[in-house]
């Protein structure tokens, strides 16, 4: 198989193993224990935040599973009476929604009708009273505003790095 020459090539070429360094044993119990605690540390905080689940969006799916998915899909194909009936379907649904819709705004139209009319009764009666009825209410919306919430921004500040918003999300156990 091998010329002499090209088996003494082989020979020649070959080195003597690397020595493997010592490593004192004090020193790697010193790493696993330390990693043995890195470990303990994490379940006790997984453990103490155990029933806060993670949001949705940032569950990870692996990929492998989404392309080699075993579920078969099978789409049959509907037939000329199923077509027809779902498409009648849609069609009574939509008519129905639009009745609700125009009832909707019959009502809506005889509520501000009624209390315009009103409006005009109360205006000939007394005209105070019209007023009254008219003036916004305050005690609807309870709103507060005592003093400027911000500092006025200093003029001709030119900023270094532009704006920066925080938008980083933190979960309880992190």
């Amino acid at each position: 198989m091998f010329g002499i020459s090209n088996l003494a090539n082989i020979i020649f070429r070959g080195e003597p193993l690397k020595k493997k360094k010592r490593i004192d044993p004090a020193i790697i119990r010193a790493k696993e224990e330390k990693k043995k605690k890195k470990i303990q540390k994490r379940i006790r905080m997984l453990e103490k935040h155990e029933n806060h689940m993670k949001p949705i969006f940032e569950i990870d799916t692996l990929a492998e599973v989404l392309q080699n998915d075993k579920r078969p899909c099978h789409l049959t194909s509907l037939s000329e009476e199923e077509i027809e009936r779902r498409r009648l379907l849609e069609r009574e649904w939509i008519k129905y929604k639009q009745n609700q819709w125009l009832k909707d705004l019959h009502v809506i139209k005889s509520i501000l009708s009624s209390q315009e009319t009103a409006l005009k009764e109360l205006k000939a009666i007394s005209k105070q009273l019209y007023k009254k009825a008219v003036e916004f209410d305050d005690s609807y919306l309870p709103y507060d505003v005592i003093g400027p919430v911000h500092t006025p921004p200093i003029e001709n500040y030119d900023t270094p790095d532009g704006e920066y918003i925080e938008t980083t999300i933190k979960y309880a156990g992190e």
